[in-house]
């Protein structure tokens, strides 16, 4: 759902909302690669680590539906 804050967003603002996103999803997918790797040398045995990565794939979601609501216009902002 988009906030009232994301409808009142100028497009300067959209921008740079949006190159944060990006920054945080990058963030995000090398978090899961470096846990996804740990849990395979651990030849997927840790519970920890595949609860991390649950909540890693669950926060990429978020900023991914985030940074579509962003484009509302499929405009490539």
């Amino acid at each position: 759902m988009i906030s009232e804050y994301e409808k009142l967003m100028d497009d300067d603002e959209k921008g740079k909302r949006f190159l944060e996103l990006i920054n945080d999803q990058n963030n995000v997918q090398w978090n899961l690669i470096t846990k996804l790797s740990s849990l395979i040398n651990s030849e997927w045995t840790s519970q920890e680590l595949r609860e991390e990565l649950v909540t890693l794939v669950q926060k990429h979601s978020e900023i991914t539906k985030e940074l579509n609501s962003l484009d509302d216009d499929a405009s490539m902002l």
